[in-house]
This record gives structure tokens, C-alpha cells and sequence, in this order.
């Protein structure tokens, strides 16, 4: 069991706790980016997975929540649901990335719910509890038809099934003990392995996490429910992310099959109303951490694949116009490329700005600053 962290700081800063996940390694960018704002923030570890989590959150007296949530494993993921929906639907804490957030993420059935309730195109996603159910709507089914897990990023639990004979073993498997196939192990075929290979040697604590998620994985398995979904034909998907008011995008293009996990990606100036539709949904459902990933369909539209509040970042930026690192922002109608190093930390540094920027002012000159607002 981890304790709660001593409160770093004097009590005139936010006092923020980081809700770490099972994962050891996974919340260590935060640490990093409130270790750099060490003027404005105080902070503490809390493992949301002990029996004494809402102890140690409700007397800590934070202003507000860092999360963390996991990508692992259901049991976890069910947890840290469980746990922050507490958190914020009945204690009422600022939660960042939000409840909203932390509930589409990694649980790709309840998104495909969630946007088709929302109106937000998307691809067509089935979900079957039955397989009987399942087997009749193969043998209708235009094929090809995307097989994934539930759980599990970077393209990991994702299969292309090119036959109803492939199909039907696809649902054999998942409805048996052996469950959904998944990727597990490093992504040795995908850009720059050696370099991450050479990295994790030299960092002791990163390889030992990162043996600990492949354990997670392939102890997980996926046999209650079968989730296919309509293939879209695409030579790469676009990555938009958007963090407060920062907006960002690249396309993430295909190894082999697929987009998702190639870590391969090509940077330029993004279509403006690409980042208007992004904007659009996030503002309405208030997603102030999100990676959307879209296809762009042949009559010019956008269809919603994934949404992640917590997402992986290759490179140290996340967007370059004219071989330029910087973003957009909106501002009196129009967009506004800032040139500039905006991802810090794989960009946790810029969420807990925008974080503290939520946040009522603190200290004695709290009312002159709240004036000026």
C-alpha cells in the first residue's frame, strides 16, 4: 500500500492530489508537472486502489483532483470508475481530466453508446452479449468488419476480418475461455523501437512498469461480450487533441491494416474545420483532455473512431505547421496558430495550467486577482 504523500508547499497554493492507478509508473507526469509549478501547486499521492482512498482524499483537504485513469485491465477500470464517480457526482470535487472523461475512456462499448446518444457520427459499432445473436448478424454483415477488445489501446485488441468464416472463429474464440485475441508484448515492427527499447534500458523503474502492463494484458480477457464494428476504408486517421483551450493535430497513418498504435504520423497545417468540429463536440460535453481520433470520409465529413482522455505521445510535440511546433487557439471567431513548446511532459504540464486556471485563486491576494477576472 502506497501512503499519502506530505503536502509539498505552503498553504497559500492549490492543494492538489494525484489519484494514481494500479500502474506504478502511470501518474509520474503529473509528478513531473507539479514539480514544475512548485510556486503555484501543492500536491500529494493517493492510490485510489486502497481500501482507504476516501480517507485519505476527504482529509487532505484538496481543492482539487489529478486523474489518472487506467487503460489496463476491466477489474481496475470498473474501480477507478466506481471510485471518481463518487468523487464527483456525490463529494463534488474538481475532477481533471472530468468524470465524463474518465467514463468514455478505454471502454470502447459504452463510447459507441455515448456518441450514438449524442448524435456524433461514427462507425457503425455492434455490441453482442449472445452469440447467436452475433452469428446471425455476421451472416448479413458486409464485410470487411473490425473485431475489438473493450480495453486496450494502441491498436492492441484490434482485428480485421475479411471473411464470415473469419468472423465466425473470431466469436468462437471471444465467447470461449480464451477470449478476444490481443497484442501483447512490445511493438517491435512500429517506428523507432530501438530508441524506446534503448530508453527503457536505461530507466530501471520504466521497464519494470512497462513489464508490469504487459502481465495486466495478457492476464486480461474478453469473453462475456463480442464488439464488431463497420470497417472504414481510410489511408490514415487525424488525431486532434485538445487540452483547455489548446488545440492540436496530426494524421496518424497505417502499418499494415491500421492506424491505430503504427506510431507512425505526418505533420502539417490541419484542416481549420476539422478543429471547428472537434471544438464543437468538446465544448458541449465540456472535454477539456481529449485525443479524437476521426476518419475523414470521402464526401468531406468526419466520423468519431476513438476518445481518449489520456493518450500516448511519441514525439515532443504533438503538432508542426511549416515544420513548426506550436497550436491553435479560437479566439473572436477565428483560428490562431501560436508557435511554441506546448507539450511538456507529454503535455501534462499544460493540463495542470489549464487545471489551476479552473480553480478559484488562492493566498491573501485572492480577491485583487478574482477582480481582474
Amino acid at each position: 500500500m502506497e501512503a499519502t504523500s506530505a503536502i509539498i508547499g505552503e498553504r497559500d497554493l492549490h492543494r492538489l492530489a494525484i489519484l494514481r492507478n494500479e500502474m506504478v509508473g502511470d501518474h509520474l507526469n503529473w509528478i513531473r508537472a507539479c514539480d514544475e509549478m512548485v510556486e503555484h501547486v501543492a500536491y500529494a499521492v493517493v492510490d485510489i486502489t486502497t481500501d482507504d482512498w476516501m480517507e485519505r482524499i476527504l482529509e487532505g483537504g484538496f481543492d482539487g483532483l489529478l486523474t489518472q485513469p487506467t487503460g489496463w485491465s476491466s477489474a481496475f477500470k470498473t474501480l477507478y470508475d466506481e471510485r471518481t464517480a463518487i468523487l464527483a457526482n456525490v463529494l463534488g470535487l474538481p475532477l481533471y481530466p472530468s468524470y465524463t472523461e474518465i467514463t468514455i475512456y478505454e471502454n470502447k462499448k459504452f463510447l459507441s453508446y455515448w456518441l450514438k446518444a449524442n448524435r456524433i457520427p461514427h462507425p457503425g459499432t455492434h455490441v453482442f452479449y449472445h452469440q447467436r445473436e452475433a452469428l446471425k448478424f455476421i451472416e448479413r454483415a458486409h464485410f470487411p468488419l473490425v473485431g475489438k477488445t473493450n480495453i486496450g489501446g494502441g491498436g492492441s485488441g484490434v482485428r480485421i476480418l475479411h471473411s464470415a468464416d473469419e468472423a465466425k472463429g473470431y466469436l468462437s474464440r471471444t465467447f470461449s475461455r480464451r477470449g478476444a485475441p490481443r497484442s501483447v508484448g512490445p511493438k517491435w515492427r512500429k517506428a523507432g523501437f530501438v530508441g524506446r527499447a534503448i530508453r527503457k534500458l536505461k530507466n530501471p523503474a520504466a521497464l519494470l512498469d512497462r513489464l508490469q502492463q504487459y502481465r495486466t494484458m495478457r492476464d486480461e480477457s474478453q469473453h462475456d461480450f463480442v464488439l464488431l464494428q463497420d470497417h472504414v476504408p481510410h489511408k490514415f486517421e487525424w488525431r486532434v487533441v485538445r487540452i483547455g483551450d489548446s488545440f492540436f493535430a496530426h494524421k496518424k497513418l497505417m502499418l499494415g491494416e491500421k492506424a491505430s498504435g503504427s506510431l507512425l504520423k505526418e505533420y502539417g497545417d490541419p484542416p481549420l474545420d476539422l478543429l471547428t468540429r472537434v471544438k464543437e463536440i468538446t465544448d458541449k460535453h465540456g472535454l477539456y483532455s481529449q485525443a479524437v481520433d476521426l476518419f475523414e470520409t470521402r464526401d468531406g465529413g468526419y466520423l468519431v473512431n476513438e476518445m481518449q482522455c489520456i493518450f500516448g505521445q511519441s514525439d515532443p510535440h504533438q503538432m508542426l505547421v511549416g515544420g513548426v511546433p506550436g497550436r491553435y487557439r479560437h479566439s473572436d471567431g477565428k483560428w490562431i496558430f501560436e508557435a511554441g513548446d506546448f507539450n511538456k511532459y507529454e503535455s501534462y504540464l499544460l493540463r495542470l495550467q489549464y487545471f489551476l486556471g479552473t480553480l478559484p485563486p488562492k493566498g491573501s491576494n485572492a480577491a485583487a486577482q478574482q477582480s481582474t477576472t
